[in-house]
């Protein structure tokens, strides 16, 4: 004759059940209800991450990690990650522009990063971004392209700062800044002279120098819940939640180069807000891009 025996469910077990189904549960409620969800977190004066409101995340900035370019960076923000290469290569200047060589920033948010973004060509999300990036290393003469000639009106440096995320989770912007400006300061150039009688560019393969960086440019990025309460350092949850986004950008000297604003709202008190936590911000960010 056998016998069978039944354990009964430890307490343990139990407990690790009641668990998961709760934590299903607020999964649900988040994708049906994220605002309601939101909401809950900020009764309790803290962020679905635990962050306060204006508490930022943890950055850490690597040089080098990609040795065939002339320079790059890694970046983490959170678990943003960013990683950025340049790659210099020589062309004619412009006509209109003899005495300037080229800086081509671009930003690719792949499917892998995030399930937001979808295999093919660049996203909007993409090309707005690199726009944006662009904007800020050409108006704040971060590198002046003048720097870049070779010989004028023959040879020029192009500079390709490809940043690509390999994780997303929110504030793509202040994270790919970072890294790129990192990447520029880790670049090193081949000392290059133009050849009048061959019409060639020689480079030296040992003599390697810096780039004539002029301003190194930080972005602190905020958003604003229901017209009144600032955010810093948005994830990918609360980004779409946010009524108004606001973004400064601080130069070296910590001075305001820019202040831009996205969505309805806000006012002349909420930009001092962000201003003045930025500046905060600046100072702890300064020994991971000025030293």
């Amino acid at each position: 004759m056998s016998t069978s025996t039944t354990t009964a469910p430890t307490a343990s077990t139990s407990a690790l059940t009641t668990s998961e189904a709760e934590a299903l549960k607020a999964s649900v409620f988040q994708r049906l209800h994220p605002r309601i969800y939101y909401e809950r977190f900020l009764e309790e004066r803290v962020r679905p991450d635990g962050r306060e409101f204006d508490a930022w995340r943890d950055v850490a900035v690597n040089v080098g990690s990609i040795s065939t370019a002339d320079g790059s960076s890694l970046v983490r923000l959170g678990d943003t990650t960013i990683v950025c290469g340049v790659k210099a290569e020589i062309a004619q200047p412009d006509l209109d522009s003899p005495e300037d060589g080229f800086i081509v920033p671009n930003v690719d948010l792949p499917a892998i990063c995030s399930p937001k973004f979808k295999p093919g060509p660049p996203t909007e999300e993409a090309q707005v971004l690199s726009d944006r990036l662009n904007e800020v290393l050409t108006a704040h003469d971060v590198l002046p392209t003048s720097s870049l000639i070779i010989h004028p009106g023959k040879a020029a440096w192009v500079l390709y700062i490809d940043a690509t995320c390999i994780n997303y989770e929110g504030n793509a912007f202040d994270a790919t800044l970072i890294a790129m400006i990192a990447a520029l300061k880790s670049t090193r150039l081949p000392r290059a002279k133009y050849d009048e009688d061959t019409g060639k560019v020689i480079c030296s393969r040992h003599d390697r120098v810096p780039l004539a960086l002029t301003n190194l440019p930080i972005a602190m990025s905020f958003g604003v819940f229901n017209g009144d309460t600032i955010m810093s350092d948005l994830t990918s949850f609360e980004e779409p939640l946010m009524d108004t986004n606001v973004t400064v950008i601080l130069g070296q000297d910590g001075g305001v180069l820019s202040v831009t604003q996205a969505g309805m709202g806000g006012g002349e008190a909420l930009v001092d807000s962000c201003i003045a936590s930025a500046s905060k911000r600046r100072s702890f960010l300064a020994e991971y891009i000025y030293e």
